[in-house]
């Protein structure tokens, strides 16, 4: 990967591109043009040559590492690539632009275009302010690339040739400054993606070997080291509480609004704030594998994915210019040979075409648009995994929701525990055997019913032993207790194992009309106990089915558990059609059920068993991402905390987002059609095209950089 300090335009990427594209061995590039970031994939027995390529484009490439400690190598000393103006560059400029205004004061008091004094002032202007545009448009020419370098070179020289020196020297000058601005705008969208890497402290106070406390680089903490934090300081690794309470801000990473209290066993993040108590923790991931440097990360390469209309304006970019440049050289020919018109002025108004030629705003705005949508989401704690997705998000018309863990809180309790035989049990010995291996059952599967289960043994004996145990996918577990085969699991369970009586359907039913999760020992010849356990549901849950009917979305729920329970639970937050019973495949079945009847659809789960339903889903929403490799590996939209209102918020910003693009690119070609009118009618001057260009350039990042904003 490298950095390319000098990429702050699609000019530049394309010049990159074309060079590259004749060398042999290169076999792909990916551009983030908003991180001046390059990524080569090739056969090259070393990156000397790529290195040389690059240098002979006067493009400053420095090799840049895949971590948070930034770039390394040839990129030694650059830091991050923060944009910097040098004091002498601010001082060339000045003298530019005061020698560039003197030349046309000069004309305006009485004196002729062609006089020494007006030549050499527009000299000296051109000199100090376009001499590195000068020097970029011979490079452009050497490598036969059509870029705005090259068109305003060309501009410059064709109108020093038919003697408009005041005018050469302007537009030079104010093409250097606009790109000068137009580059410092574009680092408020990188800050954004820089603000998240500051988020973590350099230093940590670590517990050493000897019991005493010393402050330590964070890359050089180690994996199960005892931090201490203080009040108001920035927790600088993920980890588990030890020792003392505290709330934290974590909104940083989750984007909850309300700080959130921690006590030993909980999880705490890189990059939040302790508020209030200070507190011990154990580190669990080292600086590069934390929370917050997975969604650096990410974010990073979300800005490397061509949004739908990113791929199609480079698409148009790359037919545009060469037939503005065709439109220019016929402008220039055509009226003096086929009608005997003046050549000077034809000559004139096809350089101002040139220079209103240049796609640079049109290109540049969907980048700026795209990364600012995703930083802003990020800093609302929703991750979203590229540009496609943003883009993709307003057309969702039906979300698939799971139910434990996503519409619920996912750590459901046991409320009821029954004998399936009335027999005579005063003493409760037989309840308590039975239970007894119902948790030991329990205790060998991870899924919430499950440790719901195990968590209401409390009696002193220990769990089972159990043999030959086996997962049985949305049905329950069996195994072997003390030679005898056992089974835990749901309703379909029992009816597939053909002992479910009408008596013991009755009682299931009843359980579960309350929106009672039920669960049942068998044997292999009869069921023996009956378990119910209720979720809690999530308190946003209504509000934010409520605010996905508002925006036009339908919410469906797919569940594991009975119909019962699933139409108790639908009831409760809002939905309609809710489905029981749902192994993966039947989720699987579903989704493409809704994709039959709707443009777009999400899927939103938590758990393995979503996973296929996630994936075929048009876009899969992950819920409660935070420290979770799988969900942020695998999702295309993750929800850092367990708030399912942010799935309606993402749904606002992609429409935001999708709007701004269509503004922009609205923007970016009415200015040029208007100016393309001017320039052949003749009311165009050629640093009157250099302000629409450059001005459409602002304009469009500006615009861009809204979004930023878009869900504060």
């Amino acid at each position: 990967m490298f950095l390319i300090q000098k990429m702050d335009c699609p000019t530049e990427e394309k010049l990159i591109r074309d060079r590259f594209r004749q060398m042999a061995g290169i076999e792909a590039m990916q551009f983030n043009l908003i991180q001046r970031e390059l990524t080569v994939q090739h056969r090259l027995p070393s990156i000397d040559t790529l290195v040389a390529a690059l240098k002979a484009l006067d493009l400053e490439p420095a090799l840049k590492s895949d971590t948070l400690t930034g770039a390394v190598g040839l990129a030694e000393g650059l830091g991050d690539g923060a944009f910097k103006i040098s004091r002498k560059k601010w001082l060339l400029m000045a003298i530019s632009g005061i020698t560039a205004v003197g030349a046309e004061v000069v004309v305006w008091s009485g004196g002729q275009d062609s006089s020494w004094l007006v030549i050499g002032l527009a000299l000296v202007a051109i000199l100090t302010g376009g001499l590195d545009t000068l020097k970029k448009g011979w490079i452009a020419l050497r490598n036969f690339s059509l870029n705005m370098n090259f068109l305003m070179s060309l501009a410059v020289i064709g109108a020093a040739v038919i003697g408009q020196w005041p005018e050469a020297a302007v537009v030079i000058f104010l093409f250097a400054l606009a790109e000068m601005i137009e580059a410092l705008s574009l680092d408020r969208a990188r800050n954004a993606i820089k603000g998240l890497m500051a988020m973590a402290p350099d230093m940590a106070t670590v517990q050493g070997a000897d019991g005493e406390w010393r402050e330590t680089a964070t890359g050089e903490v180690r994996l199960a080291a005892l931090i201490r934090v203080k009040p108001g300081a920035r927790v600088p690794l993920d980890g588990l509480v030890t020792e003392g309470q505290t709330t934290i801000n974590q909104a940083a990473i989750t984007g909850e609004s309300m700080p959130v209290a921690k006590q030993a066993g909980d999880q705490v993040f890189a990059g939040t704030i302790n508020e209030r108590g200070a507190f011990v923790y154990q580190v669990t991931a080292l600086q590069a594998n934390s929370t917050l440097a997975r969604i650096i990360k990410s974010v990073q390469q979300a800005q490397g994915e061509r949004a739908p209309t990113q791929r199609f304006v480079d698409q148009f970019a790359r037919y545009y210019i060469p037939v503005v440049v065709l439109a220019a050289i016929l402008v220039a020919t055509l009226p003096p040979l086929l009608m005997g018109a003046a050549f000077y002025p034809w000559l004139y108004k096809a350089l101002v075409l040139l220079v209103i030629a240049c796609p640079c705003a049109l290109v540049i705005s969907t980048p700026v648009t795209v990364v600012s949508g995703l930083a802003a989401a990020a800093k609302h704690g929703i991750l979203i995994k590229g540009g496609v997705y943003l883009e993709m998000g307003r057309k969702i018309k039906a979300l698939a929701l799971d139910k434990t863990g996503t519409l619920t809180q996912g750590k459901p309790r046991v409320t009821d525990v029954q004998l399936v035989q009335p027999v005579a049990d005063a003493d409760g010995r037989l309840l308590r055997q039975l239970q007894r291996q119902a948790a030991s059952l329990a205790g060998r599967s991870d899924h919430p019913v499950s440790t719901a289960v195990v968590a209401h043994w409390q009696a002193a004996e220990s769990l089972l032993e159990v043999s030959a145990f086996e997962a049985l996918t949305g049905r329950g577990v069996q195994g072997k207790i003390g030679g005898e085969q056992f089974y835990l699991g749901n309703h379909r369970l029992v009816h597939e194992m053909n002992i479910c009586s009408p008596a013991l359907e009755a009682r299931l039913s009843a359980l579960e009309s309350e929106g009672k999760t039920t669960v049942v020992l068998c044997s292999a010849s009869q069921p023996l106990l009956i378990l119910a356990v209720a979720d809690t549901l999530r308190d946003t849950a209504p509000q934010a089915v409520a605010a996905l009917r508002a925006i036009g979305v339908e919410a469906v729920m797919l569940t594991g558990d009975n119909a019962h329970t699933a139409q108790a639970i639908a009831a409760q937050v809002g939905i309609s059609d809710a489905r029981g019973d749902q192994l993966p495949q039947d989720k699987l079945a579903a989704i493409n059920d809704l994709r039959t009847r709707f443009a777009c659809v999400g899927m939103v789960g938590d758990g393995i068993n979503d996973a296929p339903a996630l994936a075929q889903a048009d876009i899969g929403f992950a819920m409660g991402a935070a420290g979770s490799d799988t969900a942020l590996e695998t999702a295309d939209v993750a929800l850092m905390d367990d708030d399912l209102r942010k799935i309606p918020d993402f749904i606002r910003l992609s429409k935001k987002t999708y709007a701004v693009l269509m503004q922009n690119i609205t923007l970016a070609l009415g200015i040029k059609a208007i100016f393309l009118v001017l320039a052949l009618s003749g009311e165009a001057t050629l640093w009157m095209a250099v302000f629409a260009d450059m001005g459409a350039s602002l304009l469009v990042v500006f615009n861009g950089l809204r979004l930023l904003r878009a869900l504060r």
